[in-house]
């Protein structure tokens, strides 16, 4: 069986099936699903492979499951499946990210002809990523976790080294923090990768359906119960279970969660017959949760269940020294993402970044990128300096002084501390280069990528 798939979606079963069929006869290997949310589980950043799905579908649609999985990866190959009244719909998902459309009826030696193209496509893109790595550059964790901060190296270190384990993992963080990113890259880097990867919000579940959509049900389980239904444990099996914001859980269904850890079994609602369950767990909180124990939110011995190991996410207030770099880096994919022209960013505006206040952290720092990228302006930017009167305005040579410090601190972070690319491209000495560094307080070792190129 090839290592690479096709993940087809689309609610019409008929359809789906015969279309999965015939992509089977012309030798892919194909996993068909009728909802969009089990794509979500099992195509990640290094999945090896790419989705086709139906536009129009109950529950989440086609164009909703293309930019939940372009956040995951924005290389992830999507064909939409459309009906003739949809190809505009179609059109604008092209420049929206998609890799391409079929209007229906297709003839399916048409869609296994496009499905290869995107197979190659998306087979170049983990091959250029490998051979990155090979060559030195940033591989797929720094590209997810970007930062050259002490603290962010250490955190991918400890990613690298806990995520092929087995063991259930904590992850603490603010909000926005990049607590799930963290979680997916940690379900990645395991043996676990090619199996489901199945993010529940504690904060979300219904509290009169909390345990049915955990556990699942059997037929009379409860008035409605009319027929079976998997849980989301049950649909993990084999893979990770991402249990976010885990403070949220109330009480009650905490105590089932602590069973299911310790015995690795489940037992479905109406049912007196165990499930043997294999899967790890990973949990998040915005807060530690020892104040929460001690509080009687939530329970001591679930807490040192969970918390095998914890990793904490640095907030953006921790590694201001990341915020031009990270900026610079989702400015591009919003480019990318939005189809518009690659844009350099002043440096005048990576000067302002670090110094705002980002208490959505990445979150909130890729909102910004988007605005930049769709010319809406930044809110810190939108009044000019001259406007604030003669006496509150910098002179001159301050001024210049600035654009100086920014033009070389720009340089700086795109040669990841490498100085010779930076004074050659610059038209400076390296003893020019230096003096300037030491008179603006510019330390290398904050932008260094890991190359050493003075010589």
């Amino acid at each position: 069986m090839s290592a690479e798939k096709i993940i087809l979606v689309d609610d019409e079963d008929e359809l789906r099936h015969s279309t999965a069929q015939a992509l089977e006869l012309a030798g892919f290997d194909v996993l068909d699903f009728a909802s969009a949310e089990r794509a979500t589980h099992l195509a990640g950043f290094g999945f090896r492979g790419i989705v086709i799905t139906d536009i129009r579908m109950s529950g989440m649609d086609g164009l909703t499951l293309m930019n939940r999985l372009h956040e995951l990866d924005r290389d992830i190959p999507v064909i939409l499946i459309t009906g003739h009244g949809d190809v505009q719909l179609a059109v604008r998902a092209m420049r929206e990210g998609a890799y391409d459309f079929l209007e229906k009826p297709f003839v399916t030696s048409q869609l296994a002809e496009l499905a290869q193209r995107a197979l190659d496509y998306r087979r170049l893109v983990l091959e250029n990523r490998v051979l990155r790595a090979a060559a030195g550059q940033s591989d797929d964790l720094e590209q997810r976790l970007l930062g050259r901060s002490n603290v962010m190296v250490e955190l991918r270190r400890k990613i690298r080294t806990i995520g092929p384990t087995d063991t259930d993992v904590l992850i603490i963080g603010d909000t926005g923090s990049g607590k799930e990113v963290t979680a997916r890259a940690l379900h990645d880097l395991s043996q676990r990768a090619s199996k489901p990867y199945v993010a529940i919000n504690c904060a979300a579940l219904p509290a009169n359906l909390i345990e049915s959509e955990l556990f699942g049900h059997e037929v009379g389980a409860f008035p409605g119960a009319m027929r079976a239904r998997f849980g989301k444990f049950e649909l993990a099996q084999g893979g990770t279970i991402l249990l976010d914001d885990i403070g949220s859980m109330p009480m009650d269904v905490q105590g089932r969660l602590l069973r299911v850890i310790q015995d690795r079994t489940i037992t479905r609602l109406g049912s007196n017959d165990p499930l043997p369950l294999d899967v790890r767990f990973i949990a998040t909180s915005r807060t530690p949760l020892e104040a929460d124990v001690a509080a009687g939110r939530f329970r001591a011995d679930l807490l040192y269940r969970l918390n095998v190991i914890t990793l904490e996410i640095p907030p953006l207030d921790a590694r201001r020294e990341d915020i031009p770099l990270l900026f610079l880096q989702l400015v591009s994919e919003a480019a990318s993402r939005y189809r518009r022209d690659p844009v350099s960013v002043p440096p005048r505006v990576l000067s302002a970044l670090g110094e705002q206040q980002w208490p959505g952290n990445v979150r909130e720092l890729r909102n910004a990128a988007d605005r930049f990228i769709l010319d809406l302006g930044l809110p810190f930017l939108d009044t000019p300096q001259d406007d604030a009167g003669p006496d509150a305005s910098p002179r001159l040579a301050e001024r210049v002084a600035a654009f100086e410090r920014g033009i070389i601190e720009n340089a700086l972070i795109a040669h990841g501390g490498s100085l010779k690319p930076v004074y050659e491209s610059l038209g400076l000495s390296r003893k020019s280069l230096y003096e300037k560094m030491q008179k603006y307080g510019l330390d290398r070792a904050r932008y260094f990528g890991g190359q050493d190129s003075d010589i």
